[in-house]
């Protein structure tokens, strides 16, 4: 919503992400008098950064992203090479998405619970990725069991065991793998510390067998980097070109030079991560060499002696007997004559 309705800041915004490097640029499209009842009030953190004078509607009305913006948003962005996405908060927006041809369908954690919306993402047919914040494991499992559902039935479910039946079956839960991503999520701008959770991560990812991703709210880069290195497919960060510009999200988004160097940080941590099998990299071959000790004589022994353990110790020789067959040498007869420090060969 950092666009503040203001279609310029809108394309900044586009170009602000291709610059910094992103994968995509996320807007939300949404009818305020649908989403928010007249009646709703505002969290607290948006409270304290637009004043309590006015209803959850009213603020979301400003921020309302025009219908007719978005195919020349997605324009724009095609054009810096990078995905258009924008979460849906109504079946309008998201049928006028779908229709634009958007890459994925992002459910925000609003949503999670909201199972007949639910249904209406999954039956797009698009990549689901699901934001989890606010919500239970269980909250998590009846998400998904409603995508699964959607993914297999044409009709909505005519009860909640509808959708539970379609969940019973592996074959069917097994649909959602290569369709759906977890996004872990603490939902509150910014989210403290001690509000990530990361661990959740894998939680998400023990309990579903999904990818997982994060979205980060909390303040700074070092939530985002840290989720990456702990497997995290996917990361979503508000950003904005001022974060001193009036609106609920602005203060706890990043600036476009921080994004840009987050995102720099996580391609660095991409490759870092590696594939996780423990051998010694290309680069440690020649170090491996020349840093691992092997057998040596550790005083002069003449051929054929019968081998005793002061015989023997290790140094850095580069090639030899492994350390580790040191104590089987020991009551053997020496093959050849060797001073101190020659490397003992058989």
């Amino acid at each position: 919503m950092n666009h503040n309705g203001d279609r310029d800041l809108a394309f900044a915004l586009v170009e602000g992400a291709a610059d910094a490097g992103a994968d995509a640029v996320k807007f939300q499209t949404f009818d305020a008098d649908l989403l928010a009842s007249a009646t709703v009030g505002k969290a607290g953190y948006q409270e304290q950064r637009t004043g309590a004078g006015e209803s959850q509607r009213d603020m979301l009305r400003k921020l309302e992203l025009p219908h007719d913006w978005h195919v020349e948003l997605q324009a724009h962005a095609r054009a810096r090479s990078i995905d258009f996405i924008s979460t849906a908060f109504d079946p309008i927006s998201l049928d006028m998405l779908v229709g634009i041809g958007m890459p994925i369908v992002k459910v925000p954690s609003g949503e999670l619970t909201n199972a007949p919306m639910v249904w209406r993402y999954a039956n797009a047919g698009k990549p689901i990725v699901l934001s989890t914040g606010m919500a239970t494991l269980s909250d998590v499992e009846l998400a998904l069991a409603v995508i699964s559902h959607a993914i297999h039935e044409v009709a909505e479910p005519r009860s909640i065991a509808d959708v539970w039946r379609i969940w019973g079956d592996p074959d069917r839960r097994a649909a959602l793998r290569g369709r759906v991503t977890i996004l872990h999520c603490t939902t509150q701008y910014p989210a403290a510390d001690s509000d990530v959770n990361l661990a959740a991560m894998r939680t998400l990812g023990d309990a579903f067998g999904l990818p997982v991703g994060y979205s980060d709210h909390s303040a700074g880069s070092t939530a985002a980097i840290a989720a990456v290195a702990l497997g995290a497919t996917v990361i979503e960060k508000h950003f904005t070109t001022d974060r001193s510009l009036p609106g609920p999200d602005h203060a706890a988004s990043l600036e476009i030079d921080e994004l840009t160097q987050l995102i720099a940080c996580i391609r660095s941590v991409e490759v870092m991560r590696g594939d996780g099998v423990k051998v010694p990299q290309p680069s440690e071959w020649d170090m491996r060499r020349v840093a691992r000790q092997k057998v040596v004589a550790a005083r002069p022994i003449a051929r054929g002696a019968v081998l005793e353990r002061v015989d023997l110790t290790t140094a850095r020789s580069g090639d030899g007997i492994d350390p580790a067959e040191l104590w089987d040498m020991i009551g053997t007869v020496a093959p050849h004559d060797l001073a101190a420090g020659d490397v003992y060969r058989r």
